[in-house]
Order: structure tokens, then sequence, then C-alpha cells
């Protein structure tokens, strides 16, 4: 896994997998992996998964670069503490698969929160 600034600010992980190395062959497979990993954490809670590639298709201006075969993220929050305002800025946390020809792609960005990031640095390695 490595660690990467997007856009010159927003730090992400992000792990590169080939396809013929794990056991799954669509995002949605790994998505549902992730789903159970959410499931079984103590405190966190599992939202949703948001269709970005078919979103971004959806749209008259939408652009997608052309080796992207599907993209979609797992939207979930392990907010066990609200002491402000401010935290609704950092959460939900998603983590994002994205399927190449030949490999997929997860990515998250950091958490604030130490024991998150652990867990979700944990859940993309066990895949």
């Amino acid at each position: 896994m490595k660690h990467v600034t997007v856009m010159g600010k927003y730090p992400v992980n992000e792990l590169i997998i080939q396809k013929n190395e794990i056991k799954y062959t669509t995002v949605n497979e790994i998505l549902n992996e992730l789903k159970e990993k959410i499931n079984a954490h103590p405190v966190a809670t599992y939202i949703s998964i948001f269709d970005h590639y078919t979103h971004t298709k959806s749209l008259a201006e939408g652009e997608i670069n052309e080796e992207i075969l599907d993209a979609k993220n797992i939207i979930f929050c392990f907010g066990k503490q609200l002491p402000n305002a401010s935290m609704l800025a950092l959460r939900p946390r998603s983590i994002g698969v994205l399927e190449y020809k030949d490999t997929f792609v997860v990515s998250f960005m950091d958490a604030p929160n130490p024991q998150a990031q652990e867990a979700m640095v944990s859940w993309v390695k066990s895949i």
C-alpha cells in the first residue's frame, strides 16, 4: 500500500492489486468483503454503496478514463464521539474500489482517528 497526496493536499492510501493475485473477480465482490468487515467492527456502521462509475457516465459532461471498467465507494462511519459540528465534515468515511482490465485499485483518504485508520488499512490489506 502506498500513501500519496492527491491534488496537492488530500492524503490518500492506495493499494493496487493484480487480478490474478486474489480470489475476487469484480468490484462488487470486494465491496461485499469490505461490508462484512465493517459490519463485524464494534464501532463502524455500514451506510451504502455509491456507484461512481454509473453516476459519472450518466452526466452529459461526465468524463471517465476509457481504461476504467467500474468504480464504486463503500460508505460507512466510525463516529463514536460527536464533540462539535466540525466532526461532521470528517464523516462518513469511504473506501473506493476501481477496476481496470488487469487490476483493482482500492483507495481511501486518511482518517483523523488512528484506530479508524488502522482498521481501514487492515481491511484493505486483507483483500
